[in-house]
């Protein structure tokens, strides 16, 4: 029996609970409740019931009341070992204290009861759990910690293994925004599901519960589910999209919004999002790139014009030692620079053809060798972020959302922003986390999207390529107040790179402009921030921005076949 479960997404679900434990026949348990947190705000309801009737009112509710609607849910099923059958001694137990109401609910039994810690919160009822919920807020109070954030987790650990030897101390204990929850060290199992999307229906359970996520309105959202059994598939996608593993005894995690941001265990803790994927500093690379186009038509190509953006960038990151564009076929040609600062060749074709062969080389020093080397390194910003009126009309073009429905745009938002919660609204962990989950929770898949695919599309099937997944974070970071934009060029994958994506090919990925640092790149394909493999070659608002080539063909063609052939290579220095 899953007498604790405790649940925590990226966003708002509204789940139904079915309390088997209350049908017609079964020998009834001695309580249960359902803690949540209604729209994300800080204050707790609970619906709790002691020495429950068979298929009760109160139950009901858990299965079909939609206000049942939030990010963390904490459900307790008791057999009691201290105290009455009462409200005051039925989990999960509630107190406020830094202005939110946090709940705690606690499977077994402690072997003793243990003196009182003195401080302002005192147990309401007779149970063990409710004596060490108020001892734990008392130490928090005496320490001034406001927060789950603000404990100090190797302290936590040893106040759980010190009461851990006079009983059973599986539980969990939640400020409405983070979750902790620790293992019995006896070995009492605590199961961990990792819930990931892309799902339609999903709903889990065992002869005395059942869960279903997607009764009241289908959301893929990411999740952590803690129960002390492992719940088994009922229905739709549980089967693939919930992986479940047993928790090692003693160990301790804090979850926030669906995914776990501490861990404490033998195995030591979790880095942060900056210091788990900050690259390491490497040295400047010079690179010799070949991209050959080539256009064939059926019918004869008789007057044409097209735009070529092929001349990789040259600025303080990147120098362009060389580069020669040629085309097969006599044109009129303009040299230019767009309004996004890409170099532009104009041709204008009046001679007949049926193939034409455009060809850029280029030599190029790459020199983003410390991308996030600057000051300050850690900063917690106001999120969505707020320009001054003059910044805002110069970054406005890389500001302005993707022309979505007012509802996929809401959905879009709130997934953005739960990045922002769980990073505690440090900026660049918020977009280290998006560009590292996007490669993490996304599949490359080629062939099943097209240009036109839109970002919310992206985020509801969980596949694409290289541009799809830069649509999707240029759309998440526009939402959050970054401004973004799309990046073509090309990405270097050796043979023991680990950056096997799109490997020799042209690439997409994004910029993001950071307050006082500039633009910086982000490579959501593959999970990590730009530095010596990526060669820019255009950016822009969106990709017909960046296009390395485009045209019109005003008389004649028909039958177009197009071939790419990219290559990047180390550029060899010839010896005299």
């Amino acid at each position: 029996m899953p007498n604790l479960l405790a649940m925590s997404f990226e966003g708002e679900l509204a789940p139904s609970f079915t309390l088997h434990c209350l049908d017609a026949g079964r020998a009834l348990p001695d309580g249960w409740g359902l803690g949540y947190y209604p729209a994300g705000e800080p204050s707790a309801a609970i619906l709790k019931e002691p020495a429950p009737p068979q298929a009760s009112m109160r139950s009901q509710l858990a299965l079909a009341w939609e206000q049942v609607a939030s990010n963390l849910f904490v459900l307790h099923i008791r057999h009691a070992t201290w105290g009455a059958l009462s409200d005051a001694n039925t989990q999960p137990f509630s107190r406020t204290w830094g202005r939110r109401d946090w709940l705690m609910a606690h499977a077994g039994s402690l072997d003793r009861k243990e003196a009182d810690v003195p401080g302002p919160f005192e147990p309401v009822g007779s149970t063990d759990t409710e004596q060490i919920f108020c001892g734990l807020l008392n130490r928090f109070v005496e320490r001034g910690w406001r927060s789950l954030a603000d404990v100090d987790l190797e302290v936590m650990m040893q106040w759980l293994a010190a009461l851990n030897e006079v009983g059973e101390m599986t539980m969990c204990l939640t400020d409405g925004r983070d979750l902790l929850v620790h293992a019995d060290r006896r070995g009492e199992p605590l199961w961990l599901g990792m819930l990931t999307p892309p799902y339609e229906r999903i709903a889990f359970g065992d002869n005395d519960l059942d869960v279903d996520l997607t009764r009241r309105g289908a959301k893929s959202r990411k999740g952590v589910i803690v129960c002390t059994a492992e719940l088994l598939p009922r229905d739709g996608d549980a089967t693939r999209a919930v992986t479940w593993h047993q928790l090692p005894p003693g160990q301790l995690m804090v979850i926030r919004e669906g995914a776990v941001i501490h861990e404490r265990s033998t195995g030591g803790a979790l880095e942060t999002p900056r210091e788990r994927w900050r690259p390491a500093r490497t040295e400047s690379r010079v690179f010799d790139v070949t991209h050959r186009t080539v256009y064939k038509y059926e019918k004869a190509v008789e007057r044409s014009t097209h735009v070529l953006r092929l001349t990789p960038v040259h600025d303080h990151l990147q120098n362009v030692q060389s580069s020669q564009l040629t085309i097969s076929v006599p044109t009129q040609s303009r040299d230019y620079i767009d309004v996004f600062g890409n170099r532009v060749r104009r041709l204008a074709i009046e001679t007949p053809f049926s193939e034409m062969v455009i060809e850029s080389r280029s030599t190029v020093e790459v020199l983003d060798v410390d991308p996030l080397g600057y000051d300050p390194l850690r900063v917690r910003s106001t999120i969505p972020l707020v320009w001054m009126p003059w910044q805002r009309q110069i970054l406005d073009p890389y500001l302005l959302p993707f022309e979505l429905p007012e509802t996929e745009l809401a959905e879009l938002g709130e997934y953005a922003m739960s990045f922002v919660k769980r990073n505690d609204y440090d900026l660049v962990d918020t977009l280290l986390d998006i560009n590292h989950t996007i490669f993490r929770e996304y599949a490359y898949v080629q062939g099943e999207t097209t240009v036109l695919t839109s970002a919310f599309d992206v985020y509801v099937n969980r596949r694409g390529v290289c541009q799809d997944f830069t649509n999707l974070m240029i759309c998440l970071a526009r939402l959050l107040g970054v401004p973004a934009r799309y990046v073509c060029g090309y990405i270097y994958t050796g043979p023991k790179n680990p950056n096997q994506r799109q490997g020799e090919a042209s690439h997409a990925w994004v910029q993001l402009y950071l307050p006082q640092v500039g633009w910086k790149g982000f490579d959501p394909t593959n999970g990590i921030l730009t530095q010596t493999d990526h060669v820019r070659v255009a950016v822009g608002r969106n990709y017909l921005d960046a296009t390395p080539t485009s045209g019109t063909i005003f008389v004649g063609g028909g039958g177009e076949t197009l071939s790419v052939e990219v290559v990047v290579e180390p550029h060899a220095i010839r010896q005299i």
